[in-house]
């Protein structure tokens, strides 16, 4: 077995998509309209493969309530990269909320960063 998707509930479809391309550099892997159910089938991920996100347009109070808060305000995902400066320096030049950091940390440099919607990730890349 492998984990292959993860859910992220969202807002709208193209607000998120345009930040995890713009702010992660993640593709589009599937959107497929599926008006039958109105909504889309839409995947996103890293450009290497590895798992990816279904996007949930929140439907209804609950889940409208979860958006950016999957967690409770833990960080809800770990993003590793080879490159830590140049990826923290992309979130920073495009106006990402950092929450802390960077730090070195004994497995590698360690920022927390927000999402559109107020998801906590870390980024962790080697030490420097």
């Amino acid at each position: 077995m492998r984990l292959a998707k993860v859910t992220l509930v969202v807002r709208d479809y193209d607000e998120t998509i345009a930040w995890f391309q713009d702010r992660l550099g993640f593709v589009v892997r599937e959107d497929t309209p599926m008006p039958e159910q109105g909504k889309r089938w839409v995947v996103i991920g890293p450009p290497g493969g590895g798992p990816g996100f279904v996007l949930g347009r929140a439907s209804d109070d609950a889940q409208v309530a979860s958006i950016g808060n999957q967690t409770g305000g833990r960080v809800f995902l770990f993003l590793e990269t080879a490159n830590f400066e140049r990826d923290f320096n992309r979130l920073v030049e495009l106006g990402t909320t950092i929450v802390r950091g960077p730090i070195s940390e004994p497995y590698g440099m360690v920022a927390v960063f927000e999402d559109l919607y107020g998801n906590r990730w870390d980024l962790v890349g080697p030490v420097a």
